[in-house]
């Protein structure tokens, strides 16, 4: 098994035991934090799998931006705090984990095969010589997955209006 491999499985299973503990925890603030290690793990293996640009947007976009707006609504609704936290050691471990896996495998990353040799890592290669990085992304999201995007928008400012309606109830 190559390091590559190795650190793909590692963060797979990261990502898995992320999203598991994400819903059983009873806690809607252990919960996101839970869901935000799930998502750096997801950033990790687009790394893996040469898609750096994808993984930043990860990143910025998810860990960041829509992370913001979970822990608005948590703390709209003030549900953080009922019941005694169930967040404990574990969590850090676990994103001090994923943050060494990564620093780990950026150092050695010049050392190992490149995930590029994949057939689907040629079409990207292709695209990105051809429309460059940027564009082998936007050229997708906003001519075939336009419709799905804004969609998704609007659950999202639906969700927020949802939360300001239900806060305003309690008062």
């Amino acid at each position: 098994m190559s390091l590559t491999q190795l650190v793909f499985w590692t963060f797979s299973a990261l990502a898995v035991v992320g999203a598991a503990m994400c819903i059983t925890r009873r806690s809607p603030v252990a919960s996101a934090l839970w869901l935000v290690q799930t998502l750096f793990s997801l950033a990790a293996l687009f790394v893996v799998l040469d898609a750096q640009f994808i993984a930043v947007l990860q990143v910025l976009v998810y860990a960041g931006a829509i992370m913001v707006l979970f822990l608005f609504v948590i703390m709209l609704l003030n549900l953080g705090r009922a019941g005694p936290s169930d967040l404990k050691g574990p969590a850090g471990l676990a994103v001090a984990t994923l943050l060494g896996g990564l620093l780990f495998f950026q150092l050695l990353r010049g050392a190992t095969p490149s995930a590029a040799g994949t057939r689907g890592g040629n079409v990207m290669a292709q695209l990105q010589e051809e429309q460059g990085i940027v564009g082998a992304v936007a050229r997708p999201l906003f001519s075939q997955y336009l419709i799905p995007f804004e969609i998704t928008s609007v659950l999202l400012l639906a969700a927020i209006v949802g939360a300001v309606v239900l806060a305003k109830r309690k008062l």
